[in-house]
């Protein structure tokens, strides 16, 4: 997972350094299935679903939908990153996800305006 945020920092992104934060801890999976690693998938999300496998209480996060697929089929428990957002704020993390949803969107996100319109009506927020 590391080499994942190294490279896309080397390109540009914004992205954590696990080192900066004591609370984390980076983990790798003990095994991979290996009808995974003939898909188009990343490291991170091929990672990511094998330590859920090794972990079946843990929700696994993704947003790629060939992932999002794989992971339920492995019976999965599997939540995007707008979920995230809609559990933050029912939590009262945050008092709206807009502004956040603008921001994934502007860092490369895909949303189609259904989907966006339904993720604030969920947060009953209007669009701006």
């Amino acid at each position: 997972m590391t080499d994942e945020l190294k490279e896309g920092r080397q390109k540009g992104y914004d992205v954590p350094k696990p080192s900066e934060y004591d609370w984390l801890q980076v983990v790798n999976p003990r095994s991979m299935p290996s009808e995974w690693l003939s898909l188009d998938l990343g490291l991170g999300e091929l990672a990511a679903m094998a330590l859920a496998l090794e972990n079946p209480t843990f929700i696994v996060l993704l947003d790629d939908m060939l992932a999002r697929k794989t992971a339920q089929a492995a019976g999965l428990i599997v939540w995007g990153t707008l979920k995230v957002l809609l559990s933050a704020k029912k939590q009262g993390l945050t008092d709206k996800i807009e502004p956040l949803v603008n921001r994934l969107s502007e860092a490369g996100m895909w949303l189609s305006d259904e989907i966006r319109q339904r993720i604030l009506a969920l947060a009953e927020e209007k669009p701006s």
